[in-house]
């Protein structure tokens, strides 16, 4: 019995030192990043339309990978890119035509859950990545969760609650081993 204790006791232990550190580096890395977090040279985007449905699901996290600039214009058909549309909002669609224009490159861009391609052409020079295959479903929710004021406070500070009642869990156990012995 005392073994399976020690046992749970530590696997306890380094779970929530875990969960603690992983918490603080997706709310640290999507503070620094100014939105979405930043991991390993690829960039977790939140979706949040169903426009690319059944390739990703809403309220997932999908990893883009940031291109260069020589990488912009060799994009092909197919491909799924981020961009920032007009109004400046990044969207992530796949590639339906390429258009090359004297020295400027041109994607026709249309989510795959939408009926028509998208209105605009994307330039070359508004597309900021390409979408990598690495999809979380539903994680998305947590993200967005996490980068909210009140979710950022409270992914910190519910773990650090965890670790000091499973101190206090730990001491009083300690006290009674003791108590025990004399």
């Amino acid at each position: 019995m005392r073994k399976v204790l020690n046992w749970f006791s530590t696997a306890m232990t380094v779970f929530l030192m875990v969960l603690v550190i992983v918490l603080a580096v997706i709310v640290v890395a999507a503070k620094a990043s100014g939105g979405e977090p930043t991991i390993l040279g690829y960039q977790l985007k939140s979706v949040l339309s169903g426009s690319m449905e059944p390739t990703f699901q809403t309220g997932a996290i999908i990893a883009v990978k940031p291109l260069e600039q020589e990488e912009k214009q060799s994009l092909k058909k197919q491909d799924i890119i981020t961009f920032l549309s007009e109004e400046g909002i990044p969207v992530t669609h796949r590639i339906h035509n390429v258009i090359h224009s004297g020295v400027h490159t041109m994607y026709e861009t249309k989510g795959d859950n939408n009926n028509t391609i998208d209105k605009d052409l994307v330039l070359s020079d508004n597309v900021t990545a390409k979408y990598t295959g690495f999809t979380i479903p539903y994680a998305g929710y947590f993200t967005q969760f996490a980068q909210s004021r009140e979710g950022s406070a409270l992914l910190l500070i519910v773990p650090g609650v965890f670790l000091l009642i499973y101190a206090a869990f730990l001491i009083i156990t300690g006290l009674k081993t003791i108590q025990n012995q004399q």
